[in-house]
C-alpha cells in the first residue's frame, strides 16, 4: 500500500479493542497512572526495566511522580520523538499502562513500540496482545509501514518472550546502546517485523484473543 502523509505518522487516535482501548496520555490520567503502576514491590517488578522519571526504582510513588511521567512523554511527542498512549481496561475504563510509537520515520516507513508497562492486575491476560495488534494494524494497515522494531534490556526475558510471541524476528543485540537509571549501560535486544510477516502475524495474533 501506499504510505500514509508525513504529518499522519505523528498523530495518535483513538485505538479501541474488546479488552482495551490506546487514547493519547495525557495529565488527567494522573490518577490512574499512579495506581496501575501499584506498590512496593509490585511497583518495582512493573518498572523494573524501564527507564521512567521518579524514585530510584523508576516507578511512580506519588501523583507528582506520575505527572513527571506523563510531563516528560508529553514533551517527547512535541519534539516528535514519543507518541505516548494510556492503556485503558475497556471494561471498566481504569488505567492498565502505557505504550507508545517511538523512533518514527516516515521517510524508511519505519517506526518502534515500546516504553510499554502494565500493571500486574493486567499481567496474563489479552491485554498486551491486543493492545499490540491494535499498534501494528495501524502501522502497517493504515500508515503503510514496512517495518517495526522492538528494543529491551538484554536481560528483561519476560519482554523478550512477549516480544517473540507477537511473531517478531531477533535480530541482534545492541552493545551499550542506552544508559540505565543506575549508570550502567545497557545492551539491547532488537526485534523486528516487516510488512511480509504481518500476514501471518496478524491471523496468530487474532486467534490468541479468540474466547
Amino acid at each position: 500500500m501506499e504510505p500514509a502523509p508525513p504529518d499522519d505518522w505523528y498523530e495518535l487516535p483513538v485505538l479501541a479493542g474488546q479488552w482495551i482501548r490506546l487514547e493519547p496520555l495525557t495529565q488527567a490520567h494522573a490518577d490512574g497512572y499512579l495506581a496501575a503502576a501499584g506498590t512496593g514491590a509490585e511497583a518495582e517488578e512493573v518498572f523494573r526495566w524501564l527507564n521512567t522519571p521518579g524514585s530510584t526504582t523508576g516507578a511512580p510513588r506519588t501523583r507528582a511522580d506520575a505527572e513527571a511521567d506523563i510531563a516528560a512523554a508529553l514533551a517527547a511527542r512535541e519534539r516528535r520523538e514519543r507518541l505516548a498512549f494510556v492503556q485503558l481496561d475497556a471494561a471498566t475504563g481504569e488505567v492498565a499502562g502505557t505504550t507508545s510509537y517511538y523512533d518514527v520515520v516516515p521517510a524508511s516507513r519505519t517506526l518502534a513500540i515500546g516504553s510499554t508497562w502494565l500493571g500486574c492486575r493486567w499481567w496474563r491476560t489479552p491485554a498486551n496482545t491486543e493492545s499490540k495488534l491494535l499498534l501494528l494494524t495501524r502501522a502497517f494497515e493504515v500508515l503503510g509501514a514496512v517495518r517495526v522494531v522492538w528494543h529491551t534490556d538484554e536481560f528483561n526475558r519476560r519482554s523478550r518472550d512477549a516480544i517473540a510471541r507477537l511473531g517478531a524476528t531477533p535480530e541482534g543485540l545492541l552493545r551499550k546502546h542506552r544508559l540505565r537509571r543506575d549508570g550502567s549501560w545497557r545492551t539491547t535486544a532488537q526485534f523486528s517485523m516487516t510488512d511480509d510477516d504481518w500476514p501471518a502475524a496478524r491471523e496468530r495474533l487474532r486467534r490468541r484473543l479468540e474466547p
